[in-house]
């Protein structure tokens, strides 16, 4: 089997809820989203999907990713896209760094890979674990009673993990933790997300304020340093997601106990090869994860879903379902939640089709 050639889309995805609002009075009200179409030789064709959350949050755009993909699809013109192996070692021989561009292609190839196999991508990751997973709602950063009222409309959709967006000043913050702990009911978990909008000192403020409330702590501050420096002081449960980029600093955080939970985002890690490496590797470590991504539409809440259904209930602290949070649907047989669950397809490869009419004409063609 040898690729014939790879298309690249470009896709707007609107909000529902107008805006998603983080740290640093970041603002995102449409995501641009860009997807990969690998066609075979045999007639398979693969999917793929990359959305960046904007160009302020990781080093990653969403206009980069098409134009890095326009550099890298020459070289893979010819080669087998269920050699996985050669095709990521080839990828990154032919574009240092830049592994949320190499992330689409990636996955569209363990889209072929399934198909061509017969086996849905979550049976290839290593199994499926029970009928489904559990889900956590990311809360935009608004005032701390809209929040509070944002998690109990959430509750009667059936999540029971939430993500409040804080990161701003300490007093705000410590006022949008408390007021949501109000809100909380047996069996719910509430994380503190400052997506590195802290320093230091608010941080530490921050978690001295509400010592008495059961809340985990997710990446206070930028640096990976100045995080574990926080993580010292406090006795919370501590989340790392900005600074776990690669194995090494897994590892490291390991080494140093930097963190009770690790969210592993796919196009972070450069596509479904490499976020499994970094999953089994976490099992191995006894560390707990988030497995999702940084945005996306049908395509990226389908790998998700795929990822998450084959890790180990235990070590899965939670995971997303993007497709819930915009307007448009790009592809038919994506995961859906119910109940503040979701579940993997069982069909082969990543389990979907592609509306066409929405995806529309590419932004170019390799072949």
């Amino acid at each position: 089997m040898k690729i014939t050639s790879i298309a690249t889309y470009q896709v707007n995805l609107p909000l529902k809820e107008g805006s998603y609002n983080w740290s640093g009075g970041k603002s995102v009200s449409v995501f641009d989203s860009t997807i990969v179409r690998v066609e075979t030789d045999v007639g398979l064709v693969g999917y793929g999907e990359v959305c960046p959350l904007g160009p302020y949050y990781l080093p990653a755009y969403a206009s980069g990713a098409r134009a890095g993909i326009r550099e890298l699809a020459p070289h893979l013109i010819g080669q087998d896209p269920t050699k996985l192996g050669p095709v990521n070692q080839l990828m990154d021989t032919a574009l240092k760094g830049h592994p949320y561009v190499k992330s689409p292609i990636d996955i569209a190839c363990w889209d072929i890979l399934g198909q061509a196999s017969h086996q849905s991508i979550c049976e290839l990751l290593g199994g499926r674990y029970e009928n489904d997973f559990v889900l956590y709602r990311a809360i935009s950063q608004q005032s701390p009673d809209k929040m509070a009222a944002k998690v109990a409309g959430y509750r009667q959709e059936g999540y029971r993990r939430f993500q409040l967006k804080v990161g701003d000043n300490a007093e705000m913050d410590i006022e949008r933790i408390r007021t949501v702990a109000k809100k909380l009911e047996s069996g719910d978990k509430l994380i503190a997300d400052a997506n590195t909008g802290w320093l230091k000192h608010e941080a530490i403020r921050v978690v001295r304020a509400v010592k008495d409330i059961d809340v985990y702590i997710e990446q206070p501050c930028l640096s990976y340093q100045e995080c574990l420096s926080i993580r010292q002081r406090t006795d919370h449960p501590f989340v790392l997601d900005e600074s776990i980029d690669n194995i090494d600093v897994l590892l490291r955080g390991h080494a140093d106990q930097a963190m009770d939970v690790v969210n592993i985002k796919i196009s972070k890690f450069g596509g479904l090869t490499k976020a499994k490496l970094a999953r089994d590797l976490c099992v191995e470590l006894g560390i707990a994860m988030t497995i999702e991504d940084s945005w996306g539409g049908d395509l990226t809440t389908a790998s998700i879903a795929h990822l998450a259904h084959s890790t180990p209930p235990d070590f899965l602290f939670t995971s997303t379902d993007f497709n819930s949070y915009v307007t448009v649907s790009t592809a038919k047989g994506a995961p859906q939640r119910e109940n503040g669950r979701m579940s993997a397809s069982p069909k082969p490869g990543l389990g979907v089709t592609l509306r066409n009419d929405v995806l529309g004409d590419p932004v170019f063609e390799i072949n």
